[in-house]
């Protein structure tokens, strides 16, 4: 009798993992999650002397995000202040914890990049970091899921 009792437990056991791997455990690094689709959007603007830009997206699935400002100037090598964040109700872009550049300048390398654990409204932002002469013509690709 001894015996049969740890047969039928470990014969439960063994049943209970076999249902238990074909339920779709989420911990089952073996199967694949489905990718989205990723987007990238371009944004253009012209900010003036001591001022900022915010653009607005929609992010549809939670993944990657990448901010790269390809153009900006006169002159080409002028340097912006660059940011990801949520907008509020007045226009303004309230930035994410690590979303900010202090200084960039264009570049074909995302200056911004990471993870939104989010689907919902985001934003960009571009900034005169006090050295526009005049107005700074920009385009900005954001490249989000």
């Amino acid at each position: 009798m001894r015996g049969l009792r740890y047969t039928t437990v470990a014969a439960s056991l063994v049943v209970a993992s076999a249902v238990a791997a074909c339920g779709g455990s989420s911990n089952n690094s073996s199967i694949a999650a489905p990718s989205a689709t990723l987007t990238t959007e371009t944004f253009t603007g012209v900010v003036q002397p001591g001022a900022s830009k915010v653009h607005t997206f929609t992010v549809t699935s939670p993944g990657q995000v990448s901010v790269t400002m390809t153009a900006a100037g006169p002159p080409p090598t002028i340097q912006m202040g660059l940011g990801i964040g949520n907008p509020d109700a007045n226009g303004n872009c309230i930035f994410l914890s690590g979303g900010t550049t202090q200084a960039v300048a264009s570049t074909t390398t995302p200056q911004l990049s990471g993870t939104l654990t989010a689907s919902g409204a985001y934003c960009v932002a571009i900034g005169d970091i006090g050295n526009a002469a005049g107005p700074i013509t920009y385009t900005i690709n954001v490249s989000h899921t």
